[in-house]
């Protein structure tokens, strides 16, 4: 093969790659999200209104308790769950918030509860049996998606670095974070690019969150053009030994 065939190959096969490329990332779907950005985005999650981390646990929905009512067998339960609502139910006075609330003063609160009505100087116990996995779902481009446990404190940008980072065709302005707060789900999007530039706060996220990374078709291309980029490489070797081996024979 001389040197102006394997050119001519090796262009084909260059053209050939990139309408590959092209027509694989026309048939990747794009997020082309309509969620709030810039700080409605954060407004929108209520990333300003997390609470700092605290000493005390507070409780959340699908934790699981004890509640023991000092002398009051009928009105004690060895388990209960703390609903998706936040709530748990006692026999007389109902449902309870529990959720965003620590075991003491879930208990005060049970105490002034049935201390209204029912009992006088009633004495209540709150243990937590079992806490709920705080854990955050991570998917789209990145490196390894997937359910990720995390701890108080952790944002966007822990969860992207416990998910082995974006990956070469993530679309970084388009990385979308759901929350379900009372009930409702939100949403916001942000731009990760501006997040670890420090142009924008890193938004803390909570246990439940939904992390989605957007695809960019334009870094999708540049990418399998990359990863064919080696076997245009072996065939302009091949092309180059063989000029020099009719050099090497015609001298």
């Amino acid at each position: 093969m001389n040197w102006g065939s394997s050119l001519t190959y090796l262009t084909k096969r260059l053209c050939a790659a990139v309408i590959g490329a092209l027509a694989l990332a026309g048939c990747q779907p794009a997020l082309h999200s309509d969620l709030p950005v810039g700080p409605a985005a954060y407004e929108s999650i209520g990333a300003s209104q997390v609470p700092a981390p605290a000493g005390a646990y507070l409780l959340r929905a699908g934790d699981k308790l004890s509640v023991d009512v000092f002398q009051e067998k009928d009105l004690s339960k060895d388990e209960l769950q703390v609903d998706e609502a936040g709530m748990i139910t006692l026999p007389l006075i109902g449902e309870l918030q529990a959720a965003g609330l620590s075991s003491t003063q879930l208990s005060r609160e049970i105490e002034q509860a049935y201390g209204r009505r029912y009992l006088r100087n009633p004495q209540a116990t709150v243990v937590l049996k079992l806490a709920r996995p705080r854990t955050v779902s991570v998917e789209g481009q990145v490196q390894r998606p997937g359910v990720y446990e995390i701890q108080p404190g952790y944002s966007l940008l822990s969860a992207m670095a416990l998910a082995g980072s974006p990956s070469v065709d993530a679309k970084l302005n388009e990385v979308l974070v759901f929350r379900t707060i009372d009930g409702t789900r939100m949403g916001g999007r942000f731009d990760l690019t501006e997040v670890r530039a420090g142009r924008m706060p890193d938004p803390q996220l909570v246990p439940g969150d939904i992390v989605v990374v957007g695809f960019s078709s334009i870094r999708g291309i540049y990418r399998d053009i990359l990863q064919a980029a080696p076997l245009f490489g072996a065939f302009v070797t091949l092309g180059t030994s063989g000029n020099r081996n009719n050099t090497s024979t015609s001298n």
